[in-house]
Parts: C-alpha cells; structure tokens; sequence
C-alpha cells in the first residue's frame, strides 16, 4: 500500500469515531522520518483515547502494526508511528497550545475530500 491510502485509510478510520479537524500534512519534503502527518483532535480524553485504541484495532486488522505509541493513558496528546503515516491526536485545547499546523505551515495540506 502506497503512504498516501495509508494516510488516508486512517483519516477514514479515525472519521469512524468523529474525530474533529483532521488535517493530513505531506512532509516528505521536509523530513525524512514520515511521508505524512495527519492530525485530528477528541473533545475529551476519552474521545482521543477512543480514537488511538480504534486506529490501532482497525489498522492491526489491515496487517498494520505502529512502530511506536506514546500518550495512549493520558489522551491528551497520541502519537501514532506508523513509518510513512505519523498521527497525533490530541484533545483539543492541547492541540490548540501546540499548535502543529503552525509548526508545519510550509507542508502542504492535502485535500481530504478526494479520493
């Protein structure tokens, strides 16, 4: 599977448990760690721990497995390496303080509307 219907099988899948905002970054030209950054956010905790623990089940059934989680327990910000396919997740006022959009504002964003 090609790093772009990976990015977006997880938008699909994450859109599964509403996340809000998703925003998918192409950053192969600026790093050489991922090819993508897709970043959503949960209006709790709980939401966000909801939507890593889906991901993972979903892409675990699509013969995925992450390289890496980190913040699973506390929700408030998930990481999610899936080599091409970075996801952070965050609760929203978390996502807010950091503010990865502004971080990566020379990436460009792709549509999420295409197939």
């Amino acid at each position: 599977m090609q790093a772009i219907d990976k990015a977006k099988l997880c938008l699909k899948i994450i859109g599964e448990r509403k996340a809000i905002d998703p925003v998918l970054f192409e950053v192969s030209k600026l790093v050489s760690i991922t090819d993508y950054f897709l970043i959503a956010s949960g209006s709790s905790s709980r939401q966000v721990q909801a939507i890593a623990s889906h991901l993972q089940k979903r892409m675990r059934d699509q013969g995925f497995r992450p390289d890496g989680i980190e913040g699973e327990q506390e929700g408030h910000w998930v990481l999610m390496d899936y080599g091409d396919v970075v996801i952070h997740l965050f609760y929203q006022p978390i996502r807010e303080f950091y503010d990865l959009e502004g971080l990566w504002i020379d990436a460009p964003r792709m549509d999420l509307y295409t197939n």
